[in-house]
C-alpha cells in the first residue's frame, strides 16, 4: 500500500483505430487539453511543417501515417496520463497488439462516415481477449455520415459489445449543430471552422426548456427530445462496473479535427477509468500494490534519435517504484542491470526521469540486452504471460545489394527485428536470412530504415511460404530426424528455436497428421519457459 496514492493518480490508456479515423488528431486534442503542447501538428499538409507530435519517424512524416507506437505522458486535472498512440494500418497490427498488453484501457476512434471497418474489428477481438475496458469516440461527425442509430448498432453488431451512449449528436455533416451531455445535462453548440470552447455550453435541467428551441429551432429540438428519451429508456445511467468488466462501451460523439466532445470524454475517462491494475505471471498474480518492482518490455526501438544510433526499450512499471540507478534483476538473462539515464516520453522529446510507479512506461538505454517480453524484477523469478510474437503471413529473402555492407546490414536485420514489426530466421544449416512480416508496408518500413539508419543496402525476394510455426517435441530423436528430412523448409529464429516454413495450409496439416510427435505453435510463446 505503499504507493497507493501515485497508482490512484494514473491512467495508462491505448488510443486504436483503423488508418485514417482521427487517431492521431484525437491524440493532439488530449495533449492540447493537457498542456503538454501548444500547437498541434498537420499530419498530411505539407504547406505546414509542423508535424503531428506522435509521428517520430521519418517515414511516417513523409506518408502521413503512423508506424510505430509512440508514447505521451501528461497532466490533467490532477491525474497523469500516460498515453499511447497506436499504428492504424494493419501491416503494422503486431506492434499495436503488443501495445495492448501495456495498457489498462482503450479508446477506440470510429469513423462516422465509414463505420466499423476490419482493423477496428481486429483490435477490439484482442481487447476482448483480455476484458480490457473500451470507450468509443465516433469521430467526424461535421462530415456527412450513417444515421447515429444505425452506427451504434452497426459497432455493437460487429464489435460485439454493448454501447452506453454519453453524449448525443445533434445532426451532422452541414447540418450538425453539436452535441448533448447525457451525464452532465448539458448542450455544447458547434460553429463550424472554429474550435470548441467553455463559452459553446448551455446548461439544460429539463429539455422541455425553450431554450432548447432557441438555440436548434423546433424540428431539432423535437428531435433530440425524442432520441433522448428513448436513449434514456433503453440504457439508464452508466454502469461503471460493467465498463470495468469490458461488458459496456461508453460512447462519444465530435469532431476531432475541431476539439468537439473530446473535452466530454477526457473528463469522464478521468473519473471512470481504471488506475493500473494487477498482472498475471509464469508463477503467480502480481499486485500492483506490492512493494517491490516489477516490469516488463514491450516495444523496442532502435534509433529513435538517429543522430546518436540510440536503441530503446519500453518498460512498462507494473508493482513497486522504479529508481534510476538501481540493479533490477533481469529474469532472461539471470544478470543485474542499472539504468543511468532512463526517460519519459513526449513522442520524440524525452526527459530523464528518477523515478516511476506502477502504469508509468519508461524508456531505457539498450545495448541488446533486452528482448519483447523480458522481465525486470528485485529478484523474483517470472515472466509475464500474454505478450505475444504472431506467424508472419508473408516472407522474403533479404538479398544484399552492397557486399562491403554486409556488416551494416547484419546489424540493422538484427536491430530492426528485434523490435517486433518483423521476425528474422536464417535457413538451417545455411546463412540465407528470410524475413517475415505480417504485410507487405513492413519490407518497406525495412529497407528504407536499413538504407537511411545503417547505410545498409538490401532488396527482398518473395518466397513461397503460408506460414512459420514454432516445433517442438518431447521425443529429441524425433525432432532431430524432422528436421534432417525438411531441410529446405527449415529454419532457426534469432534465439535459436527451430521454426517450420510450411508451403500451404495442407503441407502443414499433412506433416501435423504425419508427424504426431512434433508440436507446432503459431506464437513463440511457448518457448517462454524454456529460455
Amino acid at each position: 500500500m505503499k504507493y497507493k496514492n501515485e497508482i490512484d493518480k494514473r491512467r495508462t490508456f491505448a488510443i486504436i483505430s483503423h488508418p485514417d479515423a482521427g487517431k492521431t488528431t484525437l491524440t493532439e486534442k488530449f495533449l492540447l487539453f493537457g498542456g503538454a503542447i501548444q500547437v498541434a501538428g498537420a499530419v498530411k499538409s505539407n504547406k505546414i511543417k509542423k508535424h503531428a507530435t506522435s509521428d517520430f519517424m521519418e517515414i511516417e512524416r513523409q506518408r502521413g501515417i503512423s508506424v510505430a507506437t509512440s508514447i505521451m505522458s501528461f497532466q490533467y486535472e490532477g491525474i497523469l496520463i500516460n498515453l499511447l498512440d497506436t499504428p492504424g494500418h494493419k501491416d503494422f497490427a503486431e506492434d499495436t497488439y503488443r501495445t495492448l498488453t501495456a495498457v489498462d484501457s482503450v479508446i477506440l476512434v470510429v469513423d462516422s462516415v465509414n463505420g466499423v471497418e476490419e482493423q477496428t474489428r481486429r483490435l477490439m477481438e484482442v481487447c476482448r481477449m483480455r476484458d480490457t475496458p473500451v470507450i468509443v469516440f465516433i469521430n467526424k461527425l461535421d462530415r456527412d455520415g450513417k444515421n447515429r442509430f444505425d452506427l451504434l448498432e452497426e459497432i455493437e453488431k460487429e464489435l460485439n459489445i454493448h454501447l452506453h451512449p454519453m453524449t448525443w449528436p445533434i445532426n451532422s455533416g452541414k447540418d450538425f449543430k453539436g452535441v448533448y451531455n447525457l451525464h452532465e445535462k448539458n448542450l455544447r453548440l458547434f460553429t463550424p471552422h472554429t474550435k470548441a470552447s467553455g463559452d459553446d455550453i448551455i446548461s439544460i435541467n429539463n429539455l422541455q426548456d425553450k431554450i432548447v428551441e432557441e438555440k436548434l429551432g423546433e424540428k431539432d429540438a423535437a428531435i433530440l427530445r425524442e432520441d433522448v428519451e428513448l436513449v434514456d429508456g433503453v440504457h439508464g445511467a452508466l454502469n461503471v462496473d460493467d465498463y470495468l468488466a469490458g461488458k459496456v462501451a461508453p460512447v462519444f460523439f465530435g469532431s476531432a479535427i475541431n476539439n468537439f466532445g473530446v473535452k466530454e470524454m477526457l473528463d469522464t475517462f478521468i473519473r471512470i477509468a481504471p488506475p493500473p491494475r494487477s498482472r498475471e505471471t509464469s508463477t503467480r498474480k502480481v499486485n500492483v500494490q506490492e512493494d517491490k518492482l516489477s516490469g516488463f518490455i514491450f516495444k523496442i526501438h532502435a534509433n529513435l534519435d538517429p543522430k546518436h544510433r540510440d536503441r530503446i526499450a519500453f518498460l512498462r512499471v507494473c508493482s513497486g517504484k522504479f529508481e534510476r540507478n538501481k540493479y533490477y534483476h533481469h529474469v532472461r538473462l539471470d544478470k543485474d542491470v542499472r539504468f543511468s539515464n532512463p526517460y519519459s516520453f513526449m513522442a520524440r522529446e524525452k526527459s530523464i526521469v528518477e523515478d516511476a510507479y506502477p502504469g508509468d512506461v519508461v524508456g531505457l538505454f539498450d545495448t541488446g540486452n533486452f528482448k519483447i517480453g523480458d522481465t525486470l524484477t528485485e529478484g523474483e523469478d517470472f515472466f509475464f504471460t500474454g505478450i505475444p510474437t504472431f506467424s508472419p503471413e508473408i516472407f522474403k529473402e533479404v538479398v544484399n545489394k552492397d557486399p562491403m555492407k554486409t556488416k551494416q546490414l547484419e546489424k540493422g536485420l538484427l536491430q530492426l527485428t528485434d523490435e517486433g514489426v518483423a521476425q528474422l530466421f536464417t535457413q538451417f544449416g545455411g546463412n540465407k536470412k528470410i524475413i517475415g512480416c505480417v504485410g507487405e508496408l513492413q519490407f518497406e518500413v525495412i529497407q528504407y530504415r536499413l538504407l537511411h539508419e545503417y547505410n545498409a543496402s538490401a532488396e527482398f525476394r518473395a518466397l513461397p511460404y503460408y506460414k512459420a510455426c514454432w516445433i517442438t517435441s518431447k521425443d529429441p530423436k524425433k525432432l532431430e530426424e524432422f528436421t534432417r528430412f525438411k531441410t529446405n523448409n527449415i529454419a532457426e529464429d534469432k534465439d535459436g528455436h527451430l521454426v517450420y516454413l510450411a508451403q500451404s495450409e495442407w503441407f502443414l496439416q499433412t506433416e501435423r497428421t504425419n508427424n504426431p510427435d512434433i508440436e507446432f505453435h503459431f506464437s513463440s510463446e511457448v518457448h517462454k519457459e524454456m529460455v
